[in-house]
């Protein structure tokens, strides 16, 4: 989608490749322009992912749908350059992908993480005179599931999850023989389908709570969603706020406000404190 100005252009991409269908970016938007459509399928195919659909007369190019994705599936541009004002004006953050590798962990002939990524967002190289191993993450389109670390057999990788909370599966409601939300999960192991009862079962080692199950779930309650935390670069925002409300459960919204409001007062503290320290320097 292009915005064309007489002295800028903005332009807002959504690569359908790393989009999920998720509800993220759709309840981060502060003027509701995108909106998560389920796609139609005949008889007995499978489900497929919802699409993403951006509303042209809505959208003013803020770029909090980029800052937020934790797929990395939405990018936007001003005159080329991938630029997000709300994160140039300090008003809204951007979510924290904390992963690392030691690659002097690897052994020369090892590429399990790369073998187990859902996403296939890692590439493993080994050179070959010095045996030296390369880990290549794409880290801008990781969602930081974690299956990665779990399955290093080295412990060569570091991944600390973007969002944390809770995924519930209502036995009694879901329906019996359906697996529409283990089709459309975008990481593999997340969702798992019991040989015992033949019902859906949560790995939370796994998931990204980015809903999108929730969404093609078709019993009302059957699959309970709640999200408690979002890492995130510090930020002091009302659009931020209103977002959170959305995003996070009551509790976890309220944590993160209480946090916020005893780091302002120990700052405020300190403020009024060190006045006082230099004086006795001095002294």
């Amino acid at each position: 989608m292009e915005r064309i100005h007489h002295a800028k252009t903005y332009k807002l991409t959504i690569d359908r490749e790393f989009c999920v269908g998720c509800e993220i970016c759709s309840l981060a938007c502060p003027r509701e322009a995108i909106t998560i459509n389920k796609q139609s399928r005949k008889d007995g195919e499978k489900a497929r992912r919802p699409i993403a659909d951006v509303d042209e007369a809505k959208c003013h190019f803020c770029g909090i749908c980029t800052t937020i994705c934790p797929y990395g599936a939405a990018q936007v541009t001003i005159d080329g350059e991938n630029i997000a004002s709300v994160v140039e004006k300090e008003s809204f953050p951007q979510i924290i992908r904390e992963i690392t590798a030691d690659a002097t962990m690897c052994p020369s002939d090892c590429n399990d993480c790369e073998i187990v990524c859902p996403l296939n967002l890692i590439s493993v190289s080994t050179h070959p005179k010095t045996k030296k191993v390369t880990i290549d993450i794409k880290k801008a389109q990781c969602p930081c599931c974690r299956i990665c670390e779990i399955k290093c057999p080295e412990d060569a990788l570091r991944v600390r999850s973007i969002l944390t909370g809770n995924l519930k599966v209502n036995k009694e409601k879901c329906p019996s023989g359906c697996q529409d939300c283990l089709d459309v999960c975008p990481i593999v192991g997340a969702l798992f389908l019991s040989e015992e009862d033949g019902k859906i079962y949560v790995n939370e080692l796994f998931c990204t709570y980015c809903g999108v199950c929730r969404i093609v779930c078709p019993k009302e309650g059957a699959l309970e969603l709640s999200r408690s935390t979002i890492r995130h670069t510090p930020v002091r925002s009302g659009a931020w706020n209103k977002a959170l409300e959305k995003l996070a459960s009551t509790p976890g919204m309220t944590k993160e406000l209480r946090g916020k409001g005893k780091k302002r007062t120990m700052e405020a503290v300190r403020k009024l404190l060190e006045p006082r320290k230099k004086e006795n320097v001095r002294k």
